[in-house]
């Protein structure tokens, strides 16, 4: 098996463009194209992870019955029940993991009736997010079977086949398509993020720190030679890996907040102690927790925070 995975424009004929961003004539679609010998039925790359997944599935079976009740399932269930198989299964499963890592775990996955089946799949899925105002579409799933390369095959009158070294043959292979709705799924992490903090009085975006577009703000406590030697080192070094920025204007409050309202993860105070201890402060965006950390580990701590390997008050020594 071999997969293609790209991201681009996309147009359609929408008579009537409506809903936002859900009946537009042009958005962006990111997708796998998954190729796979028809007759391999059995997927090595699932696992017990992918098996033992639990998420909110809406059956053909309730829906004919005019329903929308939810069951939780887990995947091996519906391998048991032949709504999907081995193949289709995991591509589904890692859609989901992706979701949970953006932190969209308001999701269902609804199976396509017989009705709206299309001729060419044996099973399609719909990933539904629950926004604000509703729940809807915003990724699906496809086995599409040998019918695009049937198609491309027959108007071209070139083969399609491939030879399968594992099977000593050519065969024409088949496809899992797994599709993501790009503006739709932004808007999902958008609206998400969006907090209103009584507390501070001001709006957090609480984006994952994977997707921050700045993931980092560095602040000197006071407007000093000294303290802006430290932060000029520790920015040029950080800016290598991420995109980061540097603030001195106002007070580390305010700095907080204008951080806060645009997604920084993390921010960096630079103090009296730094001067003497070769260390830093660093705050968290969502908690407000804060936590001290020598300058010579910043690079490696920030990764493993940035990408979820290590939780916040671990990262260091928590502060009171």
């Amino acid at each position: 098996p071999f997969g293609i995975a790209q991201i681009g424009k996309a147009f359609r004929n929408e008579i009537a463009p409506r809903d936002f961003l859900f009946r537009s004539r042009e958005f962006h679609i990111g997708e796998f194209e998954f190729f796979i010998n028809p007759e391999e039925k059995k997927c090595d790359m699932l696992s017990e992870r992918h098996l033992n997944l639990e998420f909110d599935f809406l059956d053909e079976e309730t829906q004919k019955a005019g329903k929308e009740t939810l069951r939780k399932v887990k995947m091996k269930e519906l391998l048991r029940e032949e709504k999907l198989d081995e193949w289709h299964a995991y591509w589904l499963a890692e859609q989901i993991f992706w979701f949970r890592k953006l932190k969209l775990v308001e999701i269902k996955i609804r199976e396509h009736t017989k009705g709206e089946l299309s001729h060419y799949s044996s099973a399609t899925f719909d990933i539904d997010y629950q926004y604000p105002f509703g729940s809807k579409e915003i990724a699906g799933n496809a086995n599409r079977g040998q019918f695009d390369l049937t198609q491309h095959q027959k108007e071209s009158k070139e083969s399609m086949e491939i030879y399968d070294e594992k099977y000593n043959k050519k065969v024409l292979p088949r496809v899992i398509e797994p599709t993501f709705g790009i503006e739709r799924i932004l808007l999902a992490v958008l609206t998400k993020a969006y907090t209103y903090d009584k507390e501070r009085g001001n709006i957090v975006l609480k984006i994952p720190p994977i997707l921050a577009p700045i993931k980092i703000a560095i602040f000197p406590i006071v407007k000093r030679d000294d303290f802006e030697e430290i932060c000029s080192k520790i920015f040029n070094d950080l800016k290598k890996e991420w995109n980061v920025t540097y603030d001195k204007s106002g007070s580390i409050g305010r700095r907080y907040a204008r951080n806060d309202e645009i997604g920084t993860p993390f921010c960096i105070t630079i103090d009296e102690e730094s001067l003497k201890q070769k260390d830093v402060t660093i705050r968290d965006r969502d908690t407000k927790k804060q936590i001290r950390v020598k300058i010579s580990e910043l690079k490696t701590i920030f990764k493993q925070l940035i990408n979820e390997e290590i939780e916040f008050e671990s990262a260091g020594k928590l502060l009171r």
